[in-house]
């Protein structure tokens, strides 16, 4: 999408294995969120994001991730116009990790 950085499946299973500082932000909904998530995933939908923005920290690389990569491309764009922080969109969303073989588990296991 442009004007914003982004990684694939691949590139952010790099970057948490490497033990890089990530928050890895799932901006989807309640029921959609049940349905399986990232490991180490953050609940935040993306309505709360405006009331939340200013919590994200500055020294640390945030994902954010949806089910197919538009909301969370969304999520990047305010971010990045409202505070300066460049989020890191992950290209084709959770639909695009599970396709490319990476694990989803179940929230509660999470």
């Amino acid at each position: 999408m442009f004007g914003i950085r982004e990684v694939d499946a691949a590139g952010l299973k790099k970057m948490l294995d490497s033990g890089e500082k990530i928050r890895l932000l799932d901006v989807r909904s309640a029921s959609e969120v049940a349905q399986g998530v990232i490991e180490g995933f953050e609940f935040m939908p993306l309505h709360t994001l405006p009331m939340r923005m200013n919590d994200l920290p500055r020294d640390e690389t945030i994902v954010f991730y949806c089910r197919t990569g538009a909301r969370s491309a969304q999520a990047c764009m305010f971010l990045k116009q409202n505070t300066g922080i460049d989020a890191v969109n992950l290209k084709g969303g959770i639909v695009g990790w599970y396709q490319s073989g990476m694990k989803v588990v179940l929230p509660n296991a999470a």
